[in-house]
């Protein structure tokens, strides 16, 4: 496969090797690389001489932060079916992940984030280097938080999930450990003697038990308890009122970042998040299927992207610009069924 390709794949050892390969773009996912790459971890499933898969990302920037969200923008101000078809395909992979019977080992280093997310937490090993920066921003595009979010985020310790879902919060490493986003810390300089270990038949559990390390958490522990309590509101209304009423820098500045997203997007960030609490995975994907078929059809997905992308000038116009215009009702179309054309897991 020529070094150009999007996504190359190599048995190294006992390894079956992923190599997300768009640095210049961050490694973002296109349609293309997500339908490969299931149809690979198929294949590899099947393979007595793969023991593990392994995923990394090209360069030093990123593992992956994200989808390629400007072909899905155009695809969606043009309607074609790219954007209907990406988030299929990306939303099945992410469940082959999830489901596959090997161990999958995640090498996180740089920007991981959105799609990045989906193609990384669902494995058994997320092994994070020390310049790993994870978040789920979408919001603040327009979106929520998908590719499982529905189903991670509410299971992360306390309203951890909630505060991630909602701020778009960047976490280092440390805090990404203690969230359990990350499973294992492992410095870059260690990396290819991890990768040679899992060559040569070692299982991941042994690999890390040697080559892992401790780093302890930057942010996350001095505002946990704020966290859990303001965040555990039954609304985002109320979460906000909650952060209004206390005096902390963290959280004039967490409702100040709430404040900047689409209110739409807020509010259903927020209902996927508790009801993700009670569905199993496959049930959260279908979910979220429903619901970026509506987004991709609305308004504040493509305003998002423009202001964030295209034109760059940080000045999205929401519509509806405010949250008490957003009623439950609106919210409530975003789940309904789509009959014929569900996620077809």
């Amino acid at each position: 496969m020529s070094e150009e390709a999007e996504i190359l794949y190599k048995c190294r050892g006992a390894v079956g090797l992923i190599t997300l390969n768009r640095p210049k773009a961050l490694n973002a996912l296109t349609h293309a690389m997500c339908v490969s790459m299931k149809d690979q971890l198929a294949t590899w499933a099947s393979d007595d001489a793969v023991k593990c898969v392994v995923i990394q990302g090209t360069g030093e920037r990123a593992f992956c932060a994200g989808g390629d969200i400007r072909t899905l923008y155009d695809s969606g101000k043009a309607g074609t079916p790219y954007a209907v078809e990406f988030y299929r395909d990306e939303y099945l992979l992410n469940a082959a992940i999830k489901h596959h019977p090997k161990p999958y080992v995640a090498l996180l280093r740089g920007f991981v984030m959105g799609g990045g997310v989906g193609v990384s937490l669902h494995g058994s090993h997320r092994v994070a280097d020390e310049t790993m920066l994870f978040a789920m921003p979408e919001t603040g595009i327009g979106l929520f938080p998908d590719v499982g979010g529905s189903f991670f985020l509410p299971r992360l310790p306390g309203e951890t999930g909630m505060y991630l879902g909602l701020t778009g919060t960047r976490l280092k490493t440390g805090d990404a450990l203690l969230a359990g986003l990350a499973t294992h810390f492992v410095p870059a300089a260690s990396r290819e003697i991890l990768l040679a270990a899992l060559a040569d038949g070692t299982s991941p559990d042994a690999a890390l038990n040697e080559l892992a390390k401790p780093m302890d958490a930057e942010a996350l522990p001095n505002h946990q308890a704020k966290i859990d309590r303001i965040f555990s509101n039954t609304s985002v209304e109320a979460i906000l009122a909650a952060l209004d009423a206390d005096s902390s820098p963290w959280a004039g500045e967490t409702a100040k970042a709430m404040r900047t997203k689409s209110a739409t997007a807020t509010k259903l960030a927020f209902r996927q998040i508790r009801n993700g609490k009670t569905l199993n995975f496959d049930d959260c994907m279908r979910m979220e299927y429903r619901m970026v078929h509506r987004v991709i059809a609305g308004h504040d997905f493509y305003e998002g992207v423009r202001a964030t992308i295209i034109d760059k000038d940080g000045a999205p116009k929401w519509k509806p610009a405010s949250l008490a215009e957003v009623g439950e009702r609106d919210i409530d179309a975003y789940f309904e069924s789509l009959g014929d054309k569900e996620l077809p897991l």
